[in-house]
């Protein structure tokens, strides 16, 4: 075993009055890629910082072996106004002074991250910005390089440009990311930050799951093994205590040990409770949207061009996932689609009956000043309406893992992560029928990204997301719309991978925008084999029997009624509504029928697989 060249020895942090963590010891070697996870708020960030010496420790030693580099990246890089791109990534060249003149590694880096090395930090996109920040740390080659959120901002070309970076970067990686699939492809070593405790692994990323869920297995064992020693003590002691009280104080005295010891057992943090309900049933169909186009004015006087000429259906319940390189238009498309913005080109009509909600990626439905209380409550009546049930504000906050003592807090004093959650449990206290997720990914933790990802799985309306997250995507999405830097825009069958593999199977390069194919085109494209039918599909196919058989039930009742030769004598009226919910249910029959069709042919071929 190598010596470690950076490292912790019983560190603490106090943080508030308590313990962040305490006694926390590691070691990174040459060679280490390590992952370090754990939920929001259990200090992953303050222990890159001590890592990094950007804190000073309250307890403990921090060690670096002599002539060791360490770049660390912070999870918000700051921007200093009047610096030039190319001044702020030099700045990352510092450690290697002695080397003589080493500039143009600066335009290197600038090459790789594709900026501009003129321009001002101030004026960059908060992706840009990143990439700066990640520009700065990887220019000096540093023997270590500590990474916070690296992916957070970036579109997904960046981020597999870093990925290739990083696969050739030969110094210590230590890497703090809810990008899955980023920290398996990079990882050798696992370090879990949980309840101030810190658990490492010989395995990258990939085994995490395994590993985290034996290890919390057999935690609880060891507590139910705790709790029923302590029931047996004190069934002992309520019997005996009093004839053998001198002789057994110190028997009493184990007892007091014991529950003092589950008192201050901490708990596994709970999960978010997220749930969503689907409001009353949109039209089939949602949007369609015919040759749209969009064009904006330059600085000269003529017009960009963000989007060439497009054309799509969406239909009540599809998953339609948004990708493309920051600043391509994902968002411009979004708005469009919803009626937000009128596009230079073309139509787009939105169904009947649709109540969208929104979740805004810069979070600019919070006002950092409001309270988190007064943030959900009705201002009204103070009240808090979850789905149709009064909620006591306080009990929905600890839903989404929020403590007591801040429901009376500003927005302004939450993390990114908080006011994401913050943002989504306002977002789903209201019923919609049409989910609009803007990068809803961002400074989530792992954990409430599973749940979020579960609950939009089961989610009955229907869903459109702009995400750079590819597992994310692969997990969730029933296709794909891929926005390329100059305009075009392409719709893919299933998530990300489904698209790269149809961008292999075309034989074009990276930067090119595949042919774009529907599902009719794409039935004999390969595809990964399913072992079995998701939850909603599987649901759905047992469901939708029933469903039909109702429907028809119905449908016959209507035609009973209006085979009666007086009914429109008597009662125009009723004869045109029950005429009219005739049409309406053999449209949602069809519906059905098609539906269960299609999943009795998935559930053959996967059986048949």
């Amino acid at each position: 075993m190598a010596a470690p060249i950076l490292a912790l020895k019983d560190a603490r942090i106090t943080f508030g009055g308590g313990d962040l963590f305490r006694d926390i010891s590691l070691g990174i070697e040459p060679g280490m890629r390590i992952a370090l996870v754990g939920r929001n708020g259990s200090g992953k960030s303050t222990l890159l910082k001590a890592l990094a010496g950007d804190i000073e420790l309250d307890g403990g030693e921090r060690f670096v072996q002599s002539g060791i580099r360490v770049s660390y990246l912070r999870q918000q890089p700051p921007v200093s106004p009047g610096i030039t791109v190319h001044e702020q990534v030099a700045r990352g060249l510092w450690a290697r002074a002695e080397e003589g003149d080493v500039g143009y590694l600066v335009d290197q880096m600038l090459e790789g991250v594709k900026l501009d090395g003129a321009r001002l930090l101030d004026t960059l996109s908060g992706g840009e910005a990143r990439r700066v920040a990640l520009a700065e740390a990887l220019v000096s080659e540093p023997d270590v390089l500590l990474l916070d959120e690296p992916t957070n901002h970036l579109d997904i070309d960046t981020i597999l440009w870093l990925e290739e970076e990083l696969k050739q970067f030969r110094g210590a990686l230590m890497i703090i990311s809810h990008d899955r699939q980023f920290l398996k492809n990079l990882t050798n070593r696992l370090f879990w930050l949980d309840r101030g405790k810190l658990r490492t692994h010989g395995k990258g990323f990939a085994a995490f799951e395994e590993w985290s869920e034996e290890i919390l297995r057999r935690e609880e064992v060891e507590n139910k093994k705790l709790d029923k020693k302590i029931a047996e003590e004190t069934e002992w002691s309520h019997k005996g205590i009093t004839a053998r009280r001198a002789r057994n104080e110190g028997r009493i005295r184990a007892l007091h040990r014991l529950r003092a010891e589950r008192a201050e057992r901490t708990a596994p943090t709970g999960n978010a409770k997220l749930n969503v309900k689907s409001g009353e049933k949109s039209g089939r169909m949602v949007i369609e949207a015919r040759d749209i186009a969009m064009r904006f004015p330059d600085a000269n006087g003529g017009e960009r061009e963000v989007l060439k000429k497009f054309s799509t259906r969406i239909q009540r319940g599809d998953r339609v996932g948004i990708i493309g390189p920051n600043g391509a238009g994902k968002t411009t498309l979004l708005k469009i689609l919803l009626g937000q913005l009128q596009p230079t080109e073309g139509s787009v009509t939105l169904g009947t009956n649709l109540t969208p909600a929104i979740f805004d990626q810069h979070r600019e439905q919070l006002d950092p000043d409001v309270s988190l209380w007064d943030t959900l409550a009705d201002p009204a009546s103070g009240q808090l309406i979850v789905q149709g049930e009064v909620r006591h504000v306080v009990a929905y906050l600890r839903d989404f893992l929020f403590e007591e003592k801040q429901a009376k807090s500003p927005v302004s004093a939450l993390s990114g992560g908080e006011k994401n959650r913050l943002l989504l449990a306002r977002l789903l206290a209201r019923s919609s029928n049409l989910l609009v997720l803007d990068e809803p990914t961002n400074d989530l933790d792992m954990e409430t990204l599973d749940l979020l990802q579960d609950m939009l799985a089961s989610y009955d309306g229907t869903l459109l997301v702009i995400s750079h997250d590819r597992d994310f995507l692969d997990q969730l999405v029933t296709s794909t719309i891929v926005i390329e830097a100059d305009g075009r825009a392409s719709e893919y069958v299933g998530g990300y991978s489904d698209y790269m593999r149809a961008r292999r199977a075309d034989g074009e390069k990276t930067t090119t925008a595949a042919k774009p194919a529907k599902a009719k085109e794409t039935a004999d494209r390969p595809a990964a084999p399913r072992k079995k039918l998701s939850y909603k599909d599987q649901r759905d196919l047992d469901l939708l029997p029933g469903q039909i058989a109702a429907t028809e039930s119905k449908i016959a009742a209507l035609e009973a009624a209006l085979a009666d030769p007086e009914l429109f004598a008597r009662d125009a009226a009723a004869f045109n509504k029950k005429a009219a919910d005739l049409t309406r249910l053999q449209e949602e029959k069809d519906a059905l029928e098609t539906r269960w069709l299609e999943l009795e042919i998935l559930q053959e071929e996967i059986s048949g697989g």
